[in-house]
């Protein structure tokens, strides 16, 4: 053992670019591969040792004997810690801190160096199989989650791979389709997430994803991996595939693409090491690669302890913590909190065979697993009432026997909880869902239930949201999501009070599919997705349309309530600060999600009419007051102009408002924001309204067209007219040479043009 110790020691102390150097050039190509499905290769000549990369990312998916990408093997026991879909909806960067510190905890002591997650892709559409390892439609509530993930993995010696790097939004034809997505809503909404986690937290690894980006692979995009990623957000780790991701390896290395997984059995090391040879590859960008592959080997080695273990029951009480968090009480009409003494009938065979997590690759092996039936009777001191209700097979049609049986359930109960959602066949990686209903037999099942007691809680369990036809004809909806191993208990201590909910909407529930923004754009043709809706993705585009939806972003209920007073916000050169007084007005103790959302009216740009821009989950006894801090990044409040290709903070008057939810603002105050000064050339292509908007250039075009028409009567009620001005706003200044009637010459637009330029 003090051997083993040693040796590790001697290799994380020793240079990177030296130990490279002393290299083969096959041994360094080898350094940039997986030695098999889930593990690296070593050096053993060198003193290189191989590290394990694992699924993650709600727990330690590590395989048992032969390996697989999907879930089909065996693996060992784990807490499976809610899936990002329920975290994600509890808003809070401490709880997911500490889940990640969990997670680190568990794949320290399997011997794992990566854990591969957190995922923090846009939910684009509610259809992508994969929302359910994805938190939020919204960069910012992504990005801070996500870095507070990776800041509480890497804290136990274990490095993230952030994924899927980038514009992942569909598992349709993911291997080859491209997204094709305009610079502004690629750089604010999809990459948004990414930058906020790379800079905060620095995860050991960057998973770049299977599709295409406007055309490049991802593998082999410089622009992505080595501009945007290294260059400006200042990435220091290294960038693994997806498995399976890569098309051309010989191109990705340069690109910035360091490590293949899985193995290819050496066949793309020896593409590498013939490239180089051939003067096609330069070495120093295999070298490069291979820098980067021991240092994450380095950080592995100084990570790993062989004695390493972890408290089994207090991580399933914190997943059992977790899930109670992530519950979103949709609505409630008084039904809930349940009481001891209420007859309870709970209908559903998700409540006695949960749907927990989702299906593929991060399929865990938990350590132990709650029913919410189960759960339910313990709370209530004794077992209720049960029937099936349904088979959780998604072709099954209703079962005229079943239902009768839940009916008669029903008819005894004061009240019935219906445990529904969607069987695990109707989403997983690897396919999209066609639709967002329920399987009819839940909805016969509901029908003839609610005939028999109109009394119904309807408890959810899905991993993308759902239309809800009912919910304005049941007393009670609960969205539990896929609560992981302990997500029985969390619902159940959610529906009896014990927890009081505060989870909240990370992603919009719409009316229908035919509302949702990316409907006529998903999921593409022809290996190609266009994002039609540019900016206006979840809650941006139904605000910007006023349109109707079913429960907004951010919405959730409390069985305690909530007022807002005190607002106070001002600005200066690090963004907006905020400070708000909340106060538990109600008679429980509670959490509020406060929101702090941003707009700017009469922007020269396309915007949302409000975005979400800091959020924080408080605590408050019954009765409490506090006065809550937010602070909203300059950097986030900027724009990306597309005119010089950078971020740009547009200066005016902000409305800055708070409250419960997208569509619940509680307290609004303006603040004035200084802006970035964008100056471009004016050429000939300028119009005449540029000019008259540049300082040396407008005083001098204002005067030459009041020359121009204010001599003759006719022209100059003309000039007068307002339509006349906007179209000679938009005029370019060179179309005006040798105009009929227009006595100015090129010559002298040039001088203009010059002197504005430099700014005379």
């Amino acid at each position: 053992m003090t051997d083993t110790i040693d040796q590790a020691a001697e290799f994380t102390a020793r240079d990177a670019a030296e130990l490279v150097a002393e290299l083969t050039l096959e041994e360094k190509a080898s350094l940039t591969s997986g030695a098999s499905f889930w593990s690296t290769k070593a050096v053993e000549r060198a003193g290189i040792p191989s590290i394990v990369l694992t699924d993650g990312p709600h727990g330690v998916r590590l395989q048992r004997g032969s390996s697989d990408h999907l879930g089909l093997a065996d693996s060992v026991p784990a807490t499976c810690f809610p899936p990002a879909v329920a975290l994600g909806s509890a808003w809070d960067p401490e709880l997911a801190e500490r889940v990640g510190r969990a997670l680190g905890e568990e794949a320290r002591a399997e011997g794992v160096g990566v854990l591969l997650g957190p995922g923090i892709n846009i939910k684009r559409s509610p259809l992508c199989g994969r929302n359910f390892e994805y938190l939020s439609e919204d960069p910012i509530v992504s990005g801070v989650l996500g870095a507070a993930l990776v800041r509480g993995l890497q804290s136990q010696g274990v490095g993230a791979s952030l994924k899927h790097f980038a514009a992942n939004n569909q598992e349709f034809d993911r291997m080859r389709a491209s997204s094709d997505v305009d610079p502004r809503p690629l750089r604010e909404i999809y990459l948004r997430g990414f930058q906020r986690v790379v800079e905060d937290a620095q995860p050991w690894t960057v998973m770049c994803s299977y599709n295409r980006i406007n055309g490049v692979f991802a593998s082999e995009d410089p622009w992505l991996l080595t501009k945007v990623l290294r260059e400006e957000w200042g990435f220091e780790g290294l960038v693994v595939s997806d498995w399976g991701a890569v098309n051309d390896r010989v191109a990705g290395l340069p690109a910035g693409l360091d490590l293949e997984m899985p193995s290819s059995d050496g066949r793309t090391d020896a593409q590498l090491v013939e490239a180089v040879r051939a003067g096609r590859l330069a070495e120093s960008a295999l070298d490069l690669a291979a820098e980067r592959a021991v240092r994450l080997a380095q950080q592995a080695a100084a990570g790993a302890d062989a004695d390493a273990s972890y408290d089994v029951d207090a991580h399933h009480a914190l997943a059992r913590e977790a899930a109670a968090r992530g519950v979103v009480l949709l609505k409630n009409d008084g039904v809930l909190p349940l009481e001891a003494g209420v007859r309870v009938a709970v209908v559903g065979e998700f409540a006695r065979t949960p749907r927990y997590q989702g299906a593929g690759s991060s399929l865990i092996n938990p350590t132990r697993l709650d029913t919410a039936l189960e759960e339910i009777g313990r709370l209530a001191g004794a077992a209720p009432a049960f029937a099936p209700g349904f088979t959780l097979d998604t072709k099954a049609v209703a079962d005229p026997a079943l239902i009768a049986e839940a009916v008669a359930a029903a008819e005894g109960a004061d009240v019935v909880l219906a445990f529904l959602g969607l069987p695990a066949a109707a989403e997983s990686e690897g396919f999209d869902r066609d639709h967002l209903s329920l399987p009819e037999a839940q909805l016969e099942l509901l029908a003839a239930v609610r005939g028999a007691n109109p009394n119904v809680v309807v408890v959810l369990a899905n991993g993308g949201v759902v239309e809800l036809p009912f919910a304005e004809e049941v007393p009670a909806v609960v969205e539990g999501w896929l609560g992981g191993q302990a997500g029985g208990g969390g619902v159940a201590d959610v529906l009896y009070g014990v927890v009081n909910p505060s989870g909240r909407l990370t992603e919009t529930i719409p009316l229908r599919l035919a509302d949702t923004p990316a409907y006529l754009d998903f999921p593409g043709e022809f290996g190609h997705v266009r994002y039609g809706e540019g900016l206006f993705v979840g809650y941006r585009w139904y605000d910007a349309r006023d349109a109707a939806v079913h429960f907004p972003f951010g919405h959730g209920l409390s069985y305690t309530s909530f007022a807002y007073s005190a607002l106070k916000v001002s600005a200066d050169a690090n963004g907006i600060a905020a400070r708000v007084t909340v106060t538990n007005t109600g008679e429980r103790d509670g959490r509020e999600v406060v929101q702090l959302y941003t707009g700017l009216t009469g922007s020269a740009v396309q915007r949302a009419p409000r975005e979400l821009k800091a959020f924080a989950s408080v605590e408050l006894a019954a009765g409490e007051s506090r006065v809550v801090e937010l602070a909203v990044r300059r950097e986030d409040l900027a724009y990306w102009d597309v005119r010089v290709d950078r971020w740009v903070v547009e200066g005016g008057e902000y409305l800055v408002a708070v409250g419960a939810s997208s569509r619940d603002l509680r307290a609004a105050a303006g603040v004035a924001v200084e802006g970035d000064a964008v100056r471009l050339p004016l050429t000939m292509e300028s119009s005449i309204g540029d000019l008259m908007g540049n300082p040396v250039a407008g005083p001098i075009v204002a005067q030459a067209l009041g020359g121009l028409f204010g001599g003759d009567p006719a022209m100059a009620a003309m000039a007068d007219d307002e339509g006349m001005a906007k179209m000679m706003a938009s005029f370019p200044i060179g179309r005006l040479v040798g105009f009929p009637g227009i006595p100015v010459t090129r010559e002298q637009i040039e001088q203009l043009l010059q002197a504005a330029n430099a700014g005379r």
